[in-house]
């Protein structure tokens, strides 16, 4: 099995013996009972990693780790980002969650006319901080040591902004004539994917996107939910690049 994964602010200057305390500390210790000579990971989610070894615990909360090895893990090429339309409840952390988990590099909440969920003032920097979370956590649980971004909502201006400086840039809708899984992909530079919401994407965003140089693509003959298209799309993205070989 391999080794937890565990948070810590920064690993620059690290020495060979470290203190993992607070929250992770906490965890490492009460929840994952970790003992003496078992593996973890120390990282900072931005791609740097420290291997380690537990020496011992103090407390509840304190796990006592002799570091063993330092580096850093390259960005992954082509970038993947997905623009997620904001779904209803709690789908959007579950979309996050779930693509999270398969590799997406970034992912952007969307605010497309068809929402019926409105990210404003407090309520929206709630659940931005809910996404953002959810991203850390599930890279913890999948052992990624780069978290995926979660960048701020974007307006649909942007979005089309983001889709005009990507290296390829797809929309998933019925209107599409091509399959996701037949189109030529970059080996390099940056995939831009967007999933509409419950309600489709606009006619106007469509247009708007096709300006920006996005085409419209099948994904499959079922209909997903906006809360599991994403993920889907991503992980035929990801085996089709080679970012799986």
């Amino acid at each position: 099995m391999t080794a937890p994964v565990f948070v810590v602010d920064r690993l620059d200057g690290i020495g060979p013996e470290f203190v993992l305390d607070g929250p992770e500390g906490r965890h490492a210790v009460s929840v994952k009972r970790l003992r003496p000579g078992e593996a973890v990971v120390l990282t900072d989610g931005a791609g740097r990693r420290a291997e380690c070894e537990v020496v011992g615990t103090e407390g509840k909360d304190r796990l006592l780790v002799h570091v063993t090895s330092l580096s850093e893990e390259p960005p992954e090429a082509p970038r993947i980002t997905v623009v997620q339309a904001l779904p209803k409840g709690d789908r959007g952390e579950l979309a996050v969650e779930t693509m999270t988990e398969v590799g997406v590099d970034a992912i952007v909440p969307w605010q497309a006319s068809r929402c019926i969920t409105q990210w404003k003032g407090e309520r929206g920097l709630k659940a931005l901080g809910k996404w953002r979370a959810t991203a850390r956590e599930a890279g913890k649980q999948s052992r990624r040591v780069r978290f995926p971004e979660v960048a701020d909502a974007a307006t649909t201006k942007q979005v089309a902004a983001l889709l005009a400086k990507a290296d390829f840039a797809a929309v998933l809708h019925e209107s599409g004539e091509e399959p996701l899984a037949t189109v030529e992909l970059p080996a390099e530079g940056g995939i831009v994917l967007v999933v509409g919401p419950e309600g489709g994407v606009a006619p106007e965003e469509l247009t708007l996107f096709a300006q920006a140089g996005a085409r419209a693509f099948r994904l499959g003959r079922t209909v997903l939910r906006t809360s599991t298209a994403g993920t889907a799309a991503a992980a035929l993205l990801l085996g089709r690049s080679g970012r799986w070989s």
